[in-house]
């Protein structure tokens, strides 16, 4: 039965492993090793799920696309370091995801364009670093967005009809009030 897994795990690895990167199991509940360094990528491999260690380091990535990593929920490693990362709006996912993964990480990296952030630290990079982004937030965030501005709108309409209807109730009660408490014309009997 040992055998039969080591001889199953490098074939799963061999299929999940991007074809310009090499990939080493790290024992099957400790994932995968996967290693795409000095490889002259300009875009992020499509990368195994169970990806711990991930060397990306001296190639030609300007960016990551917003969402990549995301889906890396075993990542532990994480080496980015010399790649030409083109500070612009395109970065701030990379930033971000880098501030919750790891400070050192994001500590290493520096900008190699444009012209006036070269050689800043991503860690440095303020949105006036960046000019004017017009942050496209991922569809799930709009749907939040609208069905949570659905409900606000609906629990301030419902507070405005129940507001209105106990003002009309205080004054239905108010008219009945005073009419039980008229009193009653007698009306003269006719002989």
């Amino acid at each position: 039965a040992v055998l039969g897994c080591a001889l199953l795990l490098p074939r799963v690895l061999a299929e999940d492993c991007p074809s310009q990167c090499s990939c080493w199991s790290l024992g099957e509940p400790w994932g995968t090793g996967v290693d795409c360094s000095s490889r002259g990528l300009r875009a992020l491999p499509a990368l195994p799920r169970l990806t711990r260690r991930l060397h990306l380091h001296n190639n030609s990535l300007a960016s990551i696309p917003a969402g990549a990593l995301d889906s890396l929920g075993h990542l532990q490693e994480l080496q980015l370091w010399d790649n030409p990362w083109h500070c612009d709006c395109h970065i701030l996912y990379l930033k971000l995801w880098l501030q919750d993964f790891s400070a050192p990480a994001l500590a290493r990296l520096r900008c190699a364009s444009p012209a006036h952030l070269r050689m800043k630290a991503l860690g440095q990079l303020s949105g006036s670093d960046l000019g004017v982004c017009a942050r496209l937030l991922p569809t799930k965030c709009l749907q939040f967005f609208w069905r949570d501005l659905v409900l606000i709108a609906g629990a301030i309409i419902t507070l405005l009809l129940v507001a209105w209807a106990l003002k009309f109730s205080k004054k239905l009660v108010c008219q009945l009030r005073l009419g039980s408490r008229r009193p009653r014309r007698s009306i003269p009997k006719t002989h």
